[in-house]
């Protein structure tokens, strides 16, 4: 419905700013990263691209200081379990790119730190993710990274493969590896952990 709104920033307080546009004020949802970048400009014009999240009981608008931030909450809300406020406690907690590399490291300590989202979610965001981010963001994140998605990621989904072949569901591997630094492991370290948590 709204792709931006541009006007003058009435105040910012937590994770809600409000911006006058032709003297409509309206209430905006944003990250922590977002609302300290434009914290000081407070009664200056300023550019949030926004989301308008609908549900059957209330609208809730979210802002974002760049278009790359909101391009990265609307990949993460697509991914099965994860939420507008989760989306937004992820960005709060890292920027945009560095989520794009901790996804395509199969870092998932990193993405836990953020609140609401604990190690299923996030192995979960690293399945469904890992491969459109190294696509989209491969030239913007750290210089590691790229090596790391063929070592720490290719291992992760090939472990997810090898548990598939001896039986169990993608939930049941998924939630197995939650939680395991695949970037410290081989794979055969890794599956054998994995296995150890499904027997128990």
């Amino acid at each position: 419905m709204y792709y931006y709104l541009n006007g003058i920033l009435s105040f910012v307080t937590g994770n809600m700013a409000v911006i006058d546009c032709g003297g409509v004020g309206y209430k905006l949802t944003v990250s922590g990263n977002t609302a300290g970048r434009i914290g000081s400009h407070v009664g200056e014009t300023v550019k949030l691209y926004t989301y308008l999240s609908v549900r059957e009981d209330a609208m809730e608008l979210f802002g974002f200081e760049t278009e790359r931030e909101h391009t990265a909450f609307c990949q993460l809300i697509s991914v099965s379990g994860v939420g507008p406020k989760v989306a937004v406690s992820i960005l709060s907690t890292l920027t945009p790119e560095q989520f794009a590399a901790a996804v395509i490291s199969g870092d998932g300590k990193t993405l836990s730190r953020s609140k609401g989202l604990g190690a299923k979610g996030a192995e979960r965001i690293i399945l469904e993710l890992r491969e459109k981010l190294t696509k989209e963001y491969g030239a913007a994140v750290p210089a590691g990274a790229a090596k790391v998605v063929a070592e720490a990621g290719g291992r992760t989904s090939d472990a997810v493969n090898a548990l598939l072949v001896l039986g169990y569901t993608k939930s049941e591997a998924v939630e197995a590896l939650a939680g395991l630094d695949a970037s410290a492991m081989t794979l055969e370290e890794l599956i054998t952990a994995a296995l150890k948590k499904l027997m128990k």
